[in-house]
């Protein structure tokens, strides 16, 4: 006796194999044109026999539709233990549903008795106004059909506006030569890299890390990251001299993949500023790194090479054309500690790069005030501080550290507490958002190497989601998961409220955003419900829709 269930969800539910889905059923979406959409149906199968049951997952639509299974992965370490209430599991160790693997009417689609799963299906933009239907089937291997379920798609005549976000999401190629074991700058090296690069423009990424040197990120003292520097080096007789042939091939295949805009690796270490990048130069026909650990970041001979290398990079930027679209780092997430050290190494970039954005995560208002950075990115539970002390063009990030209250994207977090980060980032109008790990497949500080598929909190150092969102998937192709593609709906929110203001103006538009809240919306105060994110909305699309026709 087999009896199959089958529930249609949104996307912004999470199945887990031992419960039974705590979320509304949803039978229909709206969306735009150019909006790449979701939903999900949940499955389960109870059956007398010992084995386990596979069956076969058809996709019926005028629409173009991808079906991919949505796997479980291991958990060690969710959450800190003094989290909030607003968490999945209690913050418990386990199996979190995340990746999604993409299946075809041929893929087997495993059903163990007892037990939920969820089939994604993900309708890409550039879709024909109108109704439409979707039907998802399940089929055992005679062919017989076990289940089905038609989900209505709304789509309106009209179109998502450029993504004005600046957008980065730490993009470490060293991980992408380590996993797939190919040397860095081989040809292999820059398919996979290109793979890697499209798949996070797809997910609203539109600021790419960029390797001038080796990134002195998440480095334990001492040690080295696997070289993926992209500028050459020559020292002949003490005279420095740079070849921008791997850049010159970095910045075409940005452009390939429609990233128009270069964050530029940091110039000084993490946490300090108190030494350089690992920067490799042929000295005298040799091989070899000149500065790294060992090197006083503020001593003559690192400046003296950072002014022949600016004096270089800058004309080199110019003639490429992409010299207005280059953001530069001194050092990541520097404390109110080293208020002197950060000062002045951010005084020798602002002498050797004069006009160019200069960037970093920190959280010290102190930075700004006393005019060290122009362009700081707090983390989003000061946001609104540096807001209210006229930051201008305020971007914002997240990392481990911003797990109580404010949005993240953690295994053990809702994908509406994910997703809601989009409506917030434009209520208070922010220019860029910054978080460092698309793709960090490593232990912390880099001592070795991780299976993103089995370890996702980099060896208990993170919470499990920290580090990545992708996963390294066969010829090196990226694998998504459901966490990016809730901040990326999440960024849709935000074009989506965008062309909303252009209708109807931003004074008008935020009313509708705070409408039937009891407080105004801030990065802290949101309802976490996936209800309250859906019907929101759905009434800035029927705001649209009527805009429109009044227009």
């Amino acid at each position: 006796m087999l009896n199959f269930r089958l529930r249609p969800l949104t996307s912004l539910a999470k199945v887990f194999p031992d419960e039974y889905p705590p979320y509304m059923e949803r039978d229909s979406l709206t969306a735009l044109k150019n909006e790449d959409c979701a939903f999900q149906v949940a499955f389960s199968a109870e059956y007398d026999d010992a084995r386990i049951l596979p069956v076969f997952v058809k996709v019926e639509s005028d629409l173009a539709c991808t079906p991919h299974i949505v796997e479980c992965i291991p958990s060690d370490m969710p959450v800190y233990a003094d989290h909030d209430p607003y968490i999945l599991r209690n913050g418990q160790p386990g199996l979190y549903p995340d990746l999604l693997r993409p299946i075809d009417a041929e893929t087997r689609v495993f059903a163990p008795t007892g037990q939920w799963r969820s089939v994604w299906i993900a309708m890409p933009g550039m879709k024909a106004p109108g109704k439409h239907t979707v039907t998802v089937s399940f089929f055992l291997h005679s062919g017989e059909q076990v289940g089905s379920t038609t989900v209505r798609v709304d789509i309106l005549d009209a179109e998502l506006p450029e993504q004005t976000l600046l957008h980065t999401s730490w993009f470490h190629t060293d991980c992408l030569s380590t996993w797939y074991n190919v040397e860095p700058m081989s040809e292999e090296y820059w398919r996979i890299t290109e793979n890697f690069a499209r798949a996070a423009r797809d997910h609203g990424v539109t600021l790419l890390l960029t390797p001038l040197f080796t990134p002195p990120l998440d480095t334990r003292e001492g040690h080295e990251r696997p070289t993926v520097q992209l500028v050459d080096v020559t020292v002949t007789k003490g005279e420095y001299s740079f070849g921008f042939e791997k850049l010159t091939r970095w910045i075409e295949m940005c452009h390939r993949v429609g990233i128009e805009h270069f964050e530029m690796s940091h110039l000084f270490t993490q946490w300090g500023a108190w030494h350089a990048p690992k920067i490799m130069a042929t000295v005298d026909g040799e091989y070899k790194r000149i500065f790294g650990w060992e090197t006083d970041s503020l001593g003559e001979e690192y400046y003296a090479f950072l002014k022949a290398f600016a004096a270089a990079l800058i004309p080199y930027l110019k003639e490429m054309g992409v010299a207005d679209r280059c953001i530069f780092h001194v050092s990541d997430e520097p404390s109110i500690d080293i208020y002197e050290q950060y000062s002045r190494c951010a005084a020798i970039v602002d002498e050797l790069f004069p006009g160019f954005k200069v960037i970093d995560a920190l959280s010290h208002l102190d930075y700004y005030e006393k005019g060290v950075i122009k362009c700081p990115v707090p983390k989003t539970p000061v946001v609104e501080e540096f807001i209210a002390a006229g930051v201008p063009n305020v971007w914002g990030y997240y990392c481990c550290g911003q797990y109580k209250l404010v949005s993240n994207r953690f295994f053990c977090m809702s994908q509406a507490r994910t997703r809601v980060l989009g409506l917030q980032m434009y209520k208070f109008d922010l220019e860029g958002f910054l978080q460092w790990g698309f793709n960090f497949w490593y232990s912390q500080l880099s001592v070795h190497p991780i299976d993103p598929f089995r370890v996702s909190d980099s060896g208990y150092a993170f919470p499990s989601g920290d580090g990545f969102v992708v996963y390294p998937g066969d010829n090196g192709e990226p694998l998504i998961s459901l966490r990016l593609k809730a901040f990326n709906e999440g960024i849709s929110d935000l074009r989506t409220l965008r062309l909303l203001e252009s209708l109807i103006g931003r004074e008008k538009t935020l009313k509708l955003l705070e409408k039937g809240l009891d407080k105004p919306l801030t990065f802290a105060e949101y309802p976490r419900s996936e209800e309250w994110l859906l019907g929101k909305r759905e009434e800035i699309n029927r705001a649209i829709r009527r805009a429109l026709k009044n227009n």
